[in-house]
């Protein structure tokens, strides 16, 4: 028997988000995760990337199943264009299938096998034996795995943090690490986002304390609390305070609607349904009896707390009497229209209390010490940091050696790293195809797609259309030339600018028999000239588009 498997990375490592690993042996593959991440500035119009899943689809009869660590968009969101593409089993936490099954009824045509597991569970697929382990995260029904291979066990941590002091009174199943690093652990693989901030993470319970002193020393205005939809626990603990100091409670933003239903139907969002109120009657009740909670933490451009920041939300307005809380960090990167947000809060008069102000958030992923108390139990014989950008992953390395691991036994991976694990033996073999999808509208493209560099050419640079009408017997120009132009030259320079642009194509076709010339030279004739003429004046080259009409 072939006791050597392959680990495919195919996402979640070098980035924050789109996680996804494979593990493979001879005639199966199972993976782990399928999240997608969110756009940057430099992809416009882009919905979400998702992972390149080719070596999945070249190998697509070995792929027997997906194992789901938790329910975050960044480890289930591709979850519905992978499954167009591969008809597997799907297992995860009852939570976290609630939440896939809920995305999947906008796709009606993906054909779904959903199978629930719980903590301590053992599920075998071909060569992998699997068992999921309870870890705290910022969301319920988050799992760490320990799976069972030819190659000897691997720990898989999934996102967690270790609270002992966690809401649902169910810490980090530490014991079971004990254990499992007890009977041998040739591979860790374990999450490296926090793993530069020093000491623990703080207890969600911690939270509540404040949220509880900021709902007694508020309780005249009327309040908003701004959080993850997929944070069950915080919703908990809101939920709780609104029944405490009497507050009607109107959920907004269609995540938080979602997630909060699907929660409560399975139980793990517990509240008095005669204390929740529709959006559409919060002008019925009093400013000290009620609480909105909404999406936008992040600074979301079409959220339901942007767009009350901006004015533009009907069912609600802002005014004096308000305190908007911040439950939530900005996510790296989110910086910025957070704070614009915030902003345009205090410019209407509202109050608004956020992370640099007080307590109001914590993280569900582990610090540096609870990330050490996890390589003690485990013990492994080699290890491979995850879920983090290359800085978290460099830091988790130092982090191991520093606990006695050897450097040669600890491998930094990137998109796409092939790696063989024995018994004895970790090695590189290579890389297969990897990298981003870009899902836009209903369309999935690449990074090196002509959409993209369009876009980015009009996004940066503008576009200039040309018409010129030929007579096509006496080769002549028969009128002038039209010509429009969007993000060119500013209203102040453009009378001249296209006058100036028309003499110059008119020159520029003088200069040839347009009797003995195809239509697509002349076209070819009149965008190099047209480009660089605008690139003289405006030192920039805007998309040109050459329409040529023969009379």
């Amino acid at each position: 028997m072939n006791n050597k498997i392959k680990l495919i990375f195919l996402g979640g490592v070098g980035e924050i988000g789109k996680n996804m690993t494979a593990l493979e042996s001879e005639n199966e593959i199972i993976v782990i995760d399928a999240g997608l991440t969110f756009p940057g500035d430099d992809l416009p119009g882009v919905d979400v990337v998702i992972p390149d899943i080719s070596y999945l689809l070249a190998n697509k009869e070995k792929v027997k199943g997906i194992i789901l660590t938790h329910g975050h968009e960044d480890h289930i969101g591709a979850l519905p264009f992978v499954l167009q593409q591969l008809n597997v089993p799907v297992y995860g936490s009852r939570m976290t299938l609630a939440l896939v099954e809920s995305k999947l009824k906008e796709y009606p045509k993906i054909k779904y096998k959903g199978v629930s597991v719980k903590p301590r569970n053992v599920l075998k697929i071909g060569a992998f034996t699997i068992e999921f382990i309870h870890v705290n995260h910022s969301i319920a029904g988050a799992l760490a795995l320990c799976i069972n291979t030819p190659a000897g066990n691997i720990v898989h941590t999934g996102d967690f943090k270790i609270d002992f002091e966690s809401l649902d009174k169910n810490p980090t199943d530490l014991a079971r690490f004990g254990e499992i690093g007890k009977k041998g652990v040739n591979l860790l693989l374990c999450e490296s986002t926090n793993v530069c901030r020093k000491g623990y993470s703080m207890s969600e319970k911690s939270v509540g304390i404040t949220l509880d002193k900021i709902f007694s020393e508020n309780q005249t205005k009327r309040l908003f609390v701004a959080t993850f939809a997929s944070n069950i626990h915080r919703l908990q603990q809101i939920l709780d305070l609104a029944q405490k100091y009497k507050r009607k409670v109107a959920f907004t933003g269609r995540s938080m609607l979602n997630v909060s239903e699907v929660a409560m139907k399975i139980g793990e969002l517990k509240y008095d349904v005669k204390n929740i109120i529709d959006i559409d009657s919060v002008d019925k009740y009093e400013d000290k009896e009620l609480l909105i909670i909404t999406t936008g933490s992040q600074g979301e451009p079409m959220s339901a707390l942007t767009r009350m920041a901006m004015g533009e939300f009907k069912k609600i307005k802002l005014r004096n009497n308000d305190l908007i809380i911040f439950s939530a960090s900005p996510i790296p990167g989110n910086e910025k229209p957070v704070y614009n947000v915030i902003n345009a809060l205090y410019k209407l008069g509202a109050d608004v209390i956020y992370d640099e102000l007080a307590s109001v958030h914590v993280s569900g992923h582990a610090c540096e010490e609870e990330i050490k108390i996890i390589h003690n139990l485990v013990k492994p014989k080699f290890f491979i940091p995850v879920h983090g950008e290359f800085r978290h992953l460099k830091t988790h390395k130092d982090v191991a050696m520093r606990l006695g691991m050897e450097e040669r036994n600890i491998i930094l991976p990137s998109l796409g790293m092939c790696l063989e694990l024995s018994p004895n033996s970790i090695k590189q073999t290579g890389f297969v195809t990897a990298g981003q999808r870009l899902v836009d509208g209903i369309g999935i493209g690449d990074m090196d797609s002509n959409v993209l560099k369009e876009r980015l050419q009009l996004s940066e640079e503008g576009i200039c259309v040309v018409v010129v009408n030929i007579n096509n017997v006496s080769g002549t120009v028969t009128s002038e030339p039209f010509i429009i132009t969007r993000g060119v030259v500013y209203d102040d320079e453009q009378e001249e600018f296209v006058s100036s642009a028309k003499s110059a194509i008119v020159a520029s076709l003088k200069e040839q028999d347009l009797r003995a010339v195809e239509p697509s030279v002349i076209k070819n004739t009149i965008r190099r000239n047209v480009s660089n003429f605008i690139f003289k004046r405006t030192k920039r080259r805007p998309m040109i588009l050459t329409i040529v009409l023969l009379d």
